[in-house]
């Protein structure tokens, strides 16, 4: 298979800075591993057979607890955060929280850090993380160990048994996405590849999932990449740059920003190929009325709700309760010919509101409402 960049910026990462603990200063408070199964076995599915049980010592509420993201500079994430705020103002979790702080500090990975470590030395009970470079974090993992804080990342997980991680199988989806346009591409041929955020674990393990499924095949891949950040504006320049200079693509695949992808396409007058891409409503709202031009679709991710999965994670630890290392989150997936106006995409919602943003299993649904009326700016 070939690969090929197309204008890949270079995402320079600062080396992680972080404060190192005085001796004596912090007690290690490690949880127990236990028997499973976890405290709400519906919704704290363990990754695997494999995956271990934590029980932390019991802290009495209410709790302060953060929230530190990273990149914010798309629909996802920025749903992500409004989506925090919705389920910390529920009453029953409201009154788990005697705090609840957002800080979102871009691209930029030692500021990211340098909130966590901010959050540690403040006294927050436990830190719920998207990560922005998890190969970087170890220092500040170890410091929140000591420091007896519970670390919850999702989305963009830590590659640690010394934090909680939930989240979907992000390789599998890559895998899902590959094997859709495998099975509409009989003979192979050049697809369009539009990237995330360079350097996150998702970015990289959906990436992988895609190359590595492909390969499989043995057929003839011709796959042009190109960076789109989850974002809709950028990704469609992306796409109509990689038209302008490659032509005819005979099938795509976006890990977001895939509303932005189909205007590219429509606005470049390229016939519509099969794509394999996220759940953003606009994106199946292409994919319900232009199936039968072309644009065949599998649609397939998680909604930004897995970060109240994450919070509800962390509080139930803080009281004690057994959770999982790992907690593995279902994915939500519609392919061609689901598309259902009004059940799987809304043709009065907004292009940008991500699809599929519930967790029945862990008693988390939200309406579009609910999530829209939050800001998604620090507090």
């Amino acid at each position: 298979m070939k690969h090929r960049y197309l204008s890949h910026s270079a995402s320079g990462l600062c080396a992680a800075l972080f404060l190192t603990l005085s001796a004596g200063t912090a007690s290690l408070a490690e949880p127990a591993v236990v028997a499973g199964p976890a405290a709400d076995p519906d919704c704290y599915v363990p990754w695997s057979d494999a995956t271990k049980f934590f029980q932390y010592p019991a802290k009495e509420g209410p709790y302060r607890v953060a929230l530190a993201n990273g990149y914010i500079a798309n629909t996802w994430r920025i749903q992500m955060i409004q989506t925090a705020k919705a389920y910390a103002a529920q009453p029953d979790v409201a009154a788990d929280l005697k705090e609840f702080k957002v800080v979102s500090t871009g691209e930029d990975v030692a500021a990211q850090i340098s909130a966590i470590n901010n959050f540690i030395d403040s006294g927050y009970d436990a830190i719920v993380v998207n990560a922005q470079n998890p190969q970087a974090f170890a220092p500040v993992i170890r410091r929140a160990k000591q420091a007896g804080v519970i670390l919850v990342a999702f989305d963009n997980i830590l590659d640690t048994q010394d934090a909680i991680n939930v989240n979907v199988d992000q390789k599998g989806l890559g895998v899902l996405w590959a094997n859709w346009l495998d099975s509409h591409l009989p003979n192979g041929g050049k697809v369009l590849e539009v990237r995330g955020v360079a350097g996150t674990s998702v970015d990289t393990d959906r990436h992988n999932g895609i190359h590595e499924t492909l390969d499989a095949t043995g057929k003839n891949w011709d796959v042009i990449e190109v960076v789109g950040k989850w974002d809709d504006g950028t990704a469609q320049k992306a796409t109509a740059d990689a038209i302008a200079v490659h032509g005819h693509f005979d099938g795509i695949t976006a890990q977001g920003g895939d509303t932005g992808v189909v205007q590219a396409m429509i606005d470049a007058g390229h016939p519509f190929v099969p794509f394999g891409g996220e759940t953003e409503n606009g994106f199946r709202k292409f994919c319900g009325k232009y199936a039968s031009e072309g644009l065949v679709c599998s649609s397939a991710g998680t909604g930004p709700a897995q970060v109240a999965v994450a919070i509800k994670t962390a509080i139930d630890a803080l009281k004690g309760n057994v959770v999982p290392q790992a907690v593995k989150l279902p994915l939500a997936i519609v392919e061609d010919p689901d598309f259902k106006d009004g059940v799987n995409y809304y043709s009065d919602q907004s292009d940008n509101f991500f699809v599929g943003n519930s967790f029945p299993t862990c008693g988390i649904n939200f309406s579009a409402q609910e999530i829209m009326s939050q800001s998604g700016q620090n507090q």
